[in-house]
């Protein structure tokens, strides 16, 4: 392989991942005809076809994709070791992508996150919010933030807050038209606001007492997709929501909600940034997950 493949090799990485070359020349910084000079030039040298492409859409064909998963590994290492050369400055520096459920972009990054970037100007800080639990290598991140997911051996985890509660709420107007459950399997018979997760799933309701656990299958006239609209849909009076208690604690004190089967609402541990286990973390990341790690008051 010489020189020139290698650096269309770095560019092959980037047209697939973006699925685009207009989109791919505005992160490389090039002419998009740069790019498919690149791309066409490194499937004549190997004489295959590496990337399909329409009018609407960019992706690996599937002699693309071996050689993406392949190659994967290796431009990696190569990224990692640049930023290396930033740390031994004593500054980390670079691009550095998570992903994270809203919420925890909302509750946990954001309010310290111009601490962050003003302590690491030279961090290039990119955040995807989606509530999919992502294989991170596979999606080219450097980290993600999740609850309670089951993580692959080679993942390393660490909190990043405390326990975390989820509540069953209702206002009071819909309490003077439906008796409040005593029991899960109450549920049932209430008007429930469900969630549907971008994955397409519908979430079960999960709930615990004295070590049992129960999953409720909850019906109700309305779907969305995210706990404010929940939580607006119950102040109005829709039904019952199974909400985060840190958005909800004002309205309960207010009166303007009212919780229920508390004691099946017990506490679970919080949000956890996840990432690879290397011989050599990049130097953005472990200065993300230093700043953001928890750290218990005393």
């Amino acid at each position: 392989m010489n020189r020139t493949q290698l650096s269309q090799l770095a560019v092959l990485a980037v047209v697939a991942e973006v699925r685009s070359f207009r989109k791919a020349a505005a992160e490389l910084a090039v002419a998009p005809s740069a790019v498919s000079h690149a791309v066409s030039a490194l499937e004549a040298s190997l004489g295959v076809r590496l990337l399909a492409r329409t009018t609407r859409s960019v992706a690996p064909t599937e002699e693309g994709r071996m050689l993406l998963d392949t190659l994967a590994p290796a431009l990696s290492d190569i990224g990692t070791a640049m930023e290396a050369l930033a740390d031994r400055q004593g500054r980390p520096a670079g691009p550095l992508r998570v992903t994270m459920p809203l919420i925890a972009a909302e509750d946990i990054v954001m309010p310290r996150l111009g601490a962050f970037l003003l302590a690491y100007p030279e961090i290039e800080l990119e955040l995807r919010t989606d509530d999919r639990f992502e294989d991170i290598v596979e999606k080219g991140f450097d980290a993600g933030l999740r609850l309670g997911e089951h993580l692959e051996a080679d993942m390393v985890a660490v909190r990043v807050s405390g326990p975390w509660r989820g509540l069953i709420v209702g206002a009071p107007a819909y309490f003077e038209r439906h008796a409040k459950p005593l029991q899960p399997r109450d549920l049932m018979q209430h008007r429930c606001i469900r969630r549907r997760f971008s994955s397409g799933r519908l979430y079960r309701w999960e709930l615990e007492k004295d070590g049992r656990q129960v999953t409720v299958d909850v019906g109700g006239p309305l779907i969305v997709s995210d706990q404010r609209l929940m939580r607006a849909a119950a102040m109005d009076g829709a039904g019952l929501a199974y909400i985060f208690d840190q958005r909800v604690a004002g309205d309960i004190a207010a009166g303007r909600l009212v919780p229920v089967l508390e004691d099946w609402c017990p506490p679970f541990d919080g949000f956890s940034i996840y990432y690879p286990t290397r011989r050599q973390m990049r130097p953005a990341l472990r200065a993300f997950v230093d700043f953001f790690r928890y750290r218990p008051q005393a």
